[in-house]
């Protein structure tokens, strides 16, 4: 199988690289965090096959920064990995978003196995995005709309890509906020000031306008304003 891409969140630094090295023979290469904060993060900026993440961390438990990714429409598959083995435990990973469960202590074979089928299960998930004449791949961030490929700086590229993943459907200010900034959401016109910028460069040059406002419901990226 070609290279996977993978995000490893774990605080048991020892248990972190000992699965890197076991993986490493197999083409599965990870970027690393050792908290769920810090898994947040890479995992909400960067592309990856397949994320696996221990559920008790530091900051932020796996089982939130799951439900996080997921309110922000980020799909990748994610293998939770726990000490707890109930039925229960279970179901509550999977409620939460997680594809897979993996109890400790585990074989590191399966974990392998694991990992490569989730990542080829991801592989035939949806990554470009269309809406009217706006095309978005998630996978490269490109994004094109009238067949000009159109500039965003990384605080507007989440915001659209946050609103392709919902559309045609209206995302309120705090699901944007949410899947921008996290919980570390800045003063009150940040958002208006990036959603100002976002439509000076998917709007503004185009005869037809795809960012529509709901006025005390939210924002929605579609073609026709009064689409339900």
């Amino acid at each position: 199988m070609s290279k996977i891409n993978a995000l490893l969140i774990e605080d048991d630094i020892d248990l972190a690289e000992a699965i890197s090295d076991y993986m490493e023979v197999d083409n599965i290469e990870f970027d690393f965090a050792y908290n769920g904060v810090s898994g947040l993060e890479l995992a909400s900026t960067n592309h990856y096959e397949v994320i696996l993440t221990d559920i008790n961390m530091p900051k932020m438990n796996g089982l939130t920064m799951t439900q996080t990714l997921r309110t922000q429409g980020i799909s990748t598959p994610i293998l939770m990995l726990t000490a707890r083995d109930t039925l229960e435990d279970k179901l509550t990973g999977f409620q939460a978003g997680s594809d897979d469960y993996l109890v400790k202590p585990f074989a590191m074979e399966e974990l392998k196995v694991r990992l490569q089928a989730l990542a080829r299960r991801g592989l035939t998930s949806v990554s470009k995005l269309t809406i009217g004449d706006l095309s978005i791949d998630l996978q490269t961030h490109l994004v094109v709309r009238g067949g000009q490929e159109l500039r965003l700086p990384p605080v507007c590229w989440k915001m659209l890509a946050c609103l392709a993943k919902h559309s045609p459907n209206v995302v309120s200010k705090s699901q944007l906020e949410q899947a921008i900034w996290q919980d570390d959401v800045p003063a009150a016109d940040s958002l208006k000031v990036h959603l100002f910028k976002l439509r000076q460069v998917v709007d503004t040059p185009f005869d037809t306008k795809l960012i529509h406002t709901i006025h005390g419901v939210g924002i929605a990226l579609r073609e026709n304003h009064d689409q339900h």
